[in-house]
């Protein structure tokens, strides 16, 4: 999930990224060992952007020792520009990766060995931004305007499909200064990210959240399908920790958890934390609604077949490719 920090990265940092593939053990953890004795398991999980509130969970597992009960040495891989999430997980650089669950039908499709095997957030928390005096109330609105976003993600071409819309696209700079100049602009967000720094400068704002589209992916925790088959006893002690680690941030104390990403992340600061982890719990990003199936960590197959229909309508997704090829509820817990 990408906030406006740290965005603009030069193309020295992104070689840097991109080189970083090769898979190096801290050496803080070469002589962990378990509570039993018995030495961690080493893994790696690449996460999909610099460490920050959408990432609590992992931090909470790692910070108050799950993965270490659960028999496992976790080093959290920083994402950014240029990170290559799927790449390093399908090499086996790394274990498990972040990414939303469009993303991975669509690497899985074209020959990536990725499986779903959890989610983090169940409805993805992209939305679009307008300035409070806008009369943009509704995705309808949108047409004949202007939006600031990825041009290339399918949800662009979804609103216009669904709704019979035509409006500008304009590429994302990974910065909000026209939007903030400009009160016709309607600028792609994260909703725990982008309207904090638009309130930062005296802009009030809404948003129109992407999931009450209709377009409405997970962010999920993925893995080589080699993983599942040859060490499902890996992935389930993973998913069962993050998900501890995921129910403990939402409901408990974040002080230390916070700490630790501020430790890693020079960018961040206490009070975008705050707000962050404010929105996770207040739209229920991570909870999901219980009337609905939904709770920390669930993967709906149908949903993820219904995400599969809208690609292909799209003519996003050109390749068929069975459900249980890209995700699979084996080692999720009882609701």
């Amino acid at each position: 999930m990408m906030g406006p920090r740290l965005r603009l990265m030069t193309g020295v940092l992104l070689a840097m990224l991109a080189g970083g593939c090769a898979r190096q053990e801290p050496a803080s953890q070469t002589a962990a060992a378990s509570a039993s004795g018995a030495p961690l398991r080493k893994v790696v999980l690449q996460s999909d952007w610099f460490p920050q509130a959408e990432h609590g969970g992992y931090y909470h597992a790692l910070v108050h020792g799950y993965y270490a009960e659960a028999g496992l040495a976790v080093d959290i891989w920083s994402g950014g520009p240029g990170a290559g999430i799927k790449l390093k997980v399908a090499k086996g650089d790394a274990d498990f990766g972040m990414n939303r669950s469009d993303d991975i039908i669509l690497a899985a499709s074209r020959g990536m060995p990725l499986v779903m095997v959890s989610a983090t957030l169940q409805h993805d928390p992209l939305a679009l931004m307008v300035h409070a005096s806008s009369p943009v109330r509704t995705f309808p609105d949108l047409q004949g305007r202007v939006v600031v976003g990825n041009v290339g993600l399918a949800y662009l071409s979804y609103l216009e499909m669904k709704y019979g819309l035509t409006f500008e696209k304009r590429q994302n700079t990974y910065g909000i200064g026209e939007f903030l100049a400009n009160p016709e602009i309607i600028q792609q967000c994260v909703v725990t990210s982008e309207p904090f720094f638009a309130r930062q400068h005296g802009k009030k704002v809404r948003t129109l959240l992407l999931a009450d589209s209709g377009y409405d992916s997970y962010h999920v925790v993925f893995c080589r399908r080699e993983l599942v088959r040859t060490s499902p006893e890996v992935v389930r002690a993973f998913v069962a920790a993050t998900l501890r680690g995921w129910r403990d941030y939402i409901e408990g104390d974040p002080t230390a958890v916070h700490a630790e990403i501020l430790k890693r992340n020079p960018q961040m600061t206490p009070e975008l934390l705050a707000f962050s982890r404010g929105e996770l719990i207040a739209r229920g990003l991570v909870r999901g609604d219980p009337a609905q199936g939904e709770y920390v960590g669930a993967l709906s197959l149908a949903r993820i077949e219904r995400e599969m229909r809208i690609l292909t309508e799209l003519k996003i997704l050109e390749v068929p490719v069975p459900v249980a090829q890209v995700a699979t509820t084996e080692f999720l817990p009882e609701p």
